[in-house]
């Protein structure tokens, strides 16, 4: 609807209008409609900071953020396919016209774009009463991440539907189905209602649009990239507020089980598409590019998350509950043995 109402030529529009207000006033804003409180962290202490917002600020904020969001489902609902398509077309035929070349460049850009916005926009829905900044080194952390990632998840898919054809359709419907229809499993199993108080002037209908839209659009994100937020449609928030470790690392463990079962599918199966190239060694670099994109995540979230101070746990926390019950095991094993001596001793 934000698209068939010309939502983006009218937000476009406006804000050109509100800027050059403005100009003609000289910069001076009108009173300002409400008081901003955000906390801020410096030095690791928090801050609470205040400012005041007018008309054309309050205006011109709720257009980016609706322009932040409209890039998410440019990227993952139109990029993302796209760029899938032109990369399957570029296999079959062996060639690459300059026109393709340009797409592709462009639709990746587009879908690195998206998912390092939706990194922050994550971050800001999680953390909302913080002012977040994040500085260059952090962004391209999340741009080096994000581009891995999704560069060798698409690339594999390619390669394995271009080894078994329309048999692969299947397997990647049903993969989209399960995503897409996880929210909705976890929302009918809590026994919650449809919240009511997403928007005033939604009706029911129109609340039950928006979660099918937003179920959508999380399901397209997740078929290609993690998107940092796990839905909850029994909350008016729509989002898990918590910093969710489990549900991270789920993710990409099913989604690095899945690239190497289609990668050897490929590797024993696939057709000799890409001229002299060893499909070994394709094989072996797709796996190795998402597992440094797995590195560049552990990186941010344990040393360059603008709010890891507030983290209950932290990544290596999480890694090291993987051991922690196999080590009271051996500590109790070891010391049955030491128990047993003094006894014996003792009685002698």
């Amino acid at each position: 609807m934000h698209l068939i109402l010309l939502g983006p030529v009218i937000r476009c529009l406006e804000a050109m209008i509100k800027y050059l207000t403005l100009w003609k006033k000289g910069g001076q804003e009108e009173p300002y409609v409400s008081l901003t409180r955000k906390k801020m962290l410096i030095n690791g202490e928090e801050v609470l900071i205040e400012w005041e917002v007018g008309h054309s600020i309050r205006t011109l904020a709720m257009h980016r953020s609706a322009y932040k969001r409209m890039s998410q489902i440019q990227a993952f609902l139109g990029s993302v396919p796209q760029l899938t398509c032109q990369l399957y077309v570029t296999l079959i035929s062996a060639e690459v016209p300059l026109g393709r070349a340009v797409l592709i460049v462009f639709s990746l850009i587009s879908v690195t774009y998206g998912a390092t916005l939706c990194n922050m926009l994550a971050i800001q829905i999680k953390y909302d009463d913080y002012k977040i900044r994040l500085g260059p080194l952090e962004v391209l952390c999340i741009t080096i991440w994000r581009t891995l990632e999704i560069t060798s998840r698409l690339m594999i898919l390619v390669l394995f539907s271009a080894t078994l054809k329309l048999k692969a359709v299947p397997f990647l419907l049903l993969n989209f189905l399960i995503i897409l229809f996880e929210p909705w499993v976890k929302f009918w199993r809590s026994g919650a209602h449809i919240p009511n108080n997403i928007e005033k002037n939604f009706s029911r209908l129109g609340t039950l649009v928006v979660l099918i839209s937003v179920t959508i659009l999380y399901a397209g994100i997740n078929f290609s990239c993690w998107s940092a937020l796990q839905l909850k449609l029994a909350d008016s928030d729509l989002v898990e507020k918590g910093q969710n470790w489990g549900h991270m690392g789920l993710h990409y463990s099913v989604r690095l089980l899945e690239n190497v079962i289609m990668v050897l599918v490929f590797k024993f199966f696939g057709v000799k598409v890409l001229l002299n190239y060893c499909h070994s060694l394709i094989a072996l670099q797709l796996i190795i590019a998402y597992l440094i994109s797995i590195g560049f995540m552990l990186l941010f979230f344990q040393y360059l998350h603008p709010l890891r101070s507030l983290f209950t746990h932290n990544v290596v926390d999480y890694l090291h509950c993987v051991c922690c019950y196999q080590h009271p095991r051996d500590r109790v094993e070891n010391s049955e043995p030491s128990v047993d001596a003094e006894t014996r001793q003792s009685i002698v």
